[in-house]
């Protein structure tokens, strides 16, 4: 917290006056990010689909326009997780999040009969899960150079080939 006021120019009693913990601190932090860089509009687009498909393909636009904005941040939550309690409750929070829309979104799926062969909505929403990670999007996006709407282009494919049944494709 000295650190933070330090940057800040104020006093670290200053800091403590608004935020009661590191952990409140973080948290408040990852909202402020979330909601300027548009998760709420991001994800709405997905949950206001007409059907689980589209909304597995806005899903893969999702990733691609929101999470390259936050990575810096979900980056430094991936490498304190282990060291700092603040940043691991941190880390747990947003993870919890994503799984539980990764389980929304198959869930869909498997209600309208989309779900490919070989795939349950729980292993669905991990594979789903397990899609998001950080180092994908980093190995992508930094040293393959993709753009934002390459990705967008390719996980959609990825998506709708693994997860949505032959006949409804």
């Amino acid at each position: 917290m000295g650190a933070v006021a330090e940057l800040a120019g104020v006093t670290r009693r200053a800091v403590y006056l608004h935020f009661a913990s590191r952990a409140e601190l973080v948290a408040e932090l990852f909202d402020y990010v979330s909601d300027a860089e548009g998760l709420a509009e991001s994800t709405r687009a997905v949950w206001a689909s007409p059907d689980a498909v589209a909304a597995l393909e806005e899903w893969a636009a999702h990733l691609a326009r929101f999470h390259p904005r936050v990575l810096p941040m979900t980056r430094a939550a991936e490498r304190l997780h282990r060291s700092d309690p603040d940043a691991a409750a941190h880390r747990e929070r947003y993870l919890r999040e994503q799984l539980a829309a990764c389980r929304r979104l198959a869930d869909w799926l498997d209600r309208e009969g989309r779900l490919a062969p070989g795939w349950t909505a729980e292993t669905a929403a991990d594979m789903l899960f397990a899609l998001i990670s950080t180092d994908l999007l980093e190995r992508l996006l930094g040293e393959r150079r993709w753009s934002g709407s390459r990705l967008a282009r390719h996980l959609t494919l990825l998506l709708r080939s693994t997860f949505v049944a032959e006949d409804a494709r």
